[in-house]
């Protein structure tokens, strides 16, 4: 196996034993994967933001929900979320609707360009993921599919139901659903 493949044995960790290491590693490697992926973010979707693209996949996945929910969900501040829905108002990707059930409370839903906007932006980011994955082998992809699916469902994560739209519904090896 070369070092890419396997954790940094190396990581000095006071006291520690090679799965403190490990631990190490993986909170470097995953500093390094958020870094990247904001910088990147802008480049691969300059129409959408990264916290936009995010908050529109989630109100896809829901088929619609209230401000309130968004926030609660992203454990965000209300006005911070209230300027992200006003933005993405303004740029007609979402827009309000009243609920049936209860006239007094208004739920986001993606307007058709919204929709638009998202499927474009999603098949830039898999086009991307599936090239830099592209020589990985097939049980390389599934392990590592495992272990982030693995990760995430961690107690003190988001419900299993409530993740990226990135990757939704049951996966095959080439990425196809």
């Amino acid at each position: 196996m070369t070092a890419a493949e396997t954790p940094d044995q190396t990581t000095a960790v006071p006291g520690g034993c090679p799965a403190d290491a490990a631990v190490e590693t993986i909170q470097r490697e995953m500093t390094v994967f958020a870094r990247r992926a904001r910088a990147s973010a802008g480049r691969m979707h300059p129409e959408l933001s990264l916290v936009s693209y995010t908050l529109l996949g989630h109100l896809e996945e829901r088929d619609g929900l209230r401000a309130t929910d968004l926030a609660a969900h992203y454990a965000l501040d209300k006005s911070t979320v209230s300027r992200q829905v006003s933005a993405l108002e303004r740029a007609g990707l979402i827009e309000r609707r009243v609920d049936p059930d209860d006239h007094r409370v208004q739920v986001l839903h993606l307007t058709e360009s919204g929709r638009q906007a998202l499927d474009r932006v999603t098949e830039r980011r898999r086009t991307a993921f599936r090239e830099r994955l592209a020589d990985w082998a097939a049980e390389d992809l599934l392990r590592f599919a495992g272990y982030l699916e693995r990760y995430n469902a961690w107690p003190g994560a988001a419900p299993a139901g409530e993740r990226d739209r990135a990757a939704p519904g049951p996966r095959t090896v080439d990425g196809t659903h």
